[in-house]
């Protein structure tokens, strides 16, 4: 029940988080322009690579590290508290290089120190230890309410192009009070210890070990931004970024269940009960298919009409990009199962630092070939490609040690409903505009898809049925 639990306050705070950006984005779109989104994508980006050395790791590992020992009180507050010092020390060096970093800079420096409160903000970030202890109500609350509060202040404070710097000002110290916020629940979880008892130099190989891979997931997340800016401009980083932010917003609402079940299959794991843990990810893959291929086929239908509504006139022909770069729903909702809810909680690094730094190699050949002949449109096709890189070796190495084939079993039952869907949604903009087009796809697509897939009963419809029967059992 806590991982139903759990993943309901992850589900909950992912529709918080889908709808946040459908309010924001269409406003910042249009008051900041393309050059004034890219510029807090191509900074960010760039920042993101500074946060990656100062965290060393630490928020996998830490996260892992927690769920191993959480049944040990004392062993759980000296793992937080090593970890913590450990992570203060790489941060701080970290925050120096970018200072250097910044006084060399000669362009966009206002944007570049605006993104300083961010870096700041990852050393005060205990997310992990919460999420190690299965305990995700405090870090979805925090996150609600930093959330809000850098929704009203957007709309208060940032009123045209001249404003983007107080754009990035607001994300970024909102993120570092959010963070400053959760230190209060911690007396809770933990007891004393004397300082002289930290070992934090235990915890630097197995840290280095887990940010090896991050530094090849890094590459493949922000570098098609970093990468558009420096060779085609700071606009196009605009538009990859608007698509990259639909993308991923409907993709946390597949891979929240990835966050969930990474302490509990380390736990389980623990604990030698393999055979639950091969059944945790045969029920987490089914489901990720469930929600990421309609998600990927409806939002392909959908693209045209959605981009003119959502983004306006300045965004023309984003609906090309968001095309290409949905397919990587899919392609992560495996590679995150597969990766995060495996080859990590079984410490299985070598084919999990394999697979992203494969992926990394393919995205930057593919950009380095692709951006300068067809700018964004490249930096689509690498980025997505590169997802589906990752999730192909993740399978080949993973092949000997679970069934793959049931994995996939079901695979063409959601296939087969989210094309079905896609065909009606596609027939039904030849017949209606505007936002009535939007909702009406969108609405009969689901319907669709949803009568289908019940017809079809792939396994996890079966469990969820009868899941929601014993509760009406017990209830009556």
């Amino acid at each position: 029940m806590k991982i139903i639990k759990n993943y309901l306050y992850n589900l909950i705070y992912q529709v918080f988080v889908l709808i946040v950006p459908l309010v924001t984005v269409p406003y910042i779109s249009r008051v900041l322009g393309a050059y004034g989104v890219g510029i807090n994508a191509y900074t960010n980006s760039v920042v993101s690579y500074f946060i990656l050395f100062g965290n060393l790791g630490v928020l996998t590992y830490g996260n892992r590290t927690i769920a191993y020992s959480r049944d040990n009180k004392k062993a759980t507050t000296l793992n937080f508290w090593e970890i913590t010092l450990l992570r203060l020390i790489t941060v701080s060096i970290s925050v120096l290089a970018y200072l250097i970093f910044i006084a060399k800079t000669g362009d966009l420096k206002g944007a570049f120190i605006a993104q300083l409160p961010l870096l700041i903000a990852s050393i005060f970030d205990i997310s992990w230890f919460f999420m190690g202890m299965e305990e995700f109500d405090k870090t979805v609350i925090r996150n609600v309410l930093v959330k809000l509060v850098s929704l009203g202040l957007i709309f208060w404070l940032v009123k045209s192009k001249e404003d983007t710097i107080v754009y990035i000002l607001i994300l970024t110290v909102s993120q570092l009070v959010g963070n400053i916020l959760l230190w209060p629940y911690l007396k809770k979880y933990l007891t004393k210890v004397q300082f002289k008892e930290l070992n934090l130099i235990k915890h630097l190989l197995p840290a280095i070990q887990l940010f090896i891979p991050q530094i090849a997931i890094q590459v493949y997340v922000v570098v098609n931004k970093t990468m558009l800016g420096n060779i085609a401009g700071v606009s196009e980083t605009g538009f990859f970024d608007n698509a990259d932010k639909i993308v991923k917003i409907l993709l946390a609402v597949v891979t929240a269940t990835g966050v969930v079940m990474l302490p509990r299959m380390a736990n389980e794991y623990v604990k030698g009960k393999m055979e639950t843990v091969t059944q945790y990810l045969i029920y987490s893959i089914n489901f990720a298919n469930l929600i990421a291929f309609p998600l990927t086929f409806g939002l392909i239908g959908v693209a045209k009409e959605f981009s003119l509504l959502f983004f306006g006139e300045e965004f023309i022909g984003i609906e090309s990009i968001l095309m290409v770069l949905s397919l990587v729903i899919i392609a992560i909702s495996w590679s995150n199962v597969i990766g995060q809810q495996f080859l990590l909680p079984l410490n299985k690094m070598t084919g999990y630092t394999g697979s992203v730094f494969f992926g990394a190699i393919i995205n930057i050949l593919l950009n380095l070939i692709l951006i300068p002949k067809y700018s964004v449109m490249g930096a689509a096709i690498g980025a997505t490609v590169a997802e589906f890189s990752v999730t192909f070796y993740q399978l080949v190495y993973v092949h000997k040690l679970i069934p793959v084939k049931l994995l996939f079993a079901d695979l063409w039952k959601y296939m087969l409903s989210s094309a079905v869907m896609f065909f009606v949604v596609k027939l039904l903009g030849n017949y209606f505009t505007g936002v009535k087009a939007l909702m009406i796809m969108t609405l009969v697509g689901g319907l669709v898809y949803s009568l289908l897939i019940v017809l079809l009963r792939p396994m996890i419809i079966q469990i969820i049925q009868e899941k929601a029967i014993m509760i009406i059992k017990k209830k009556s």
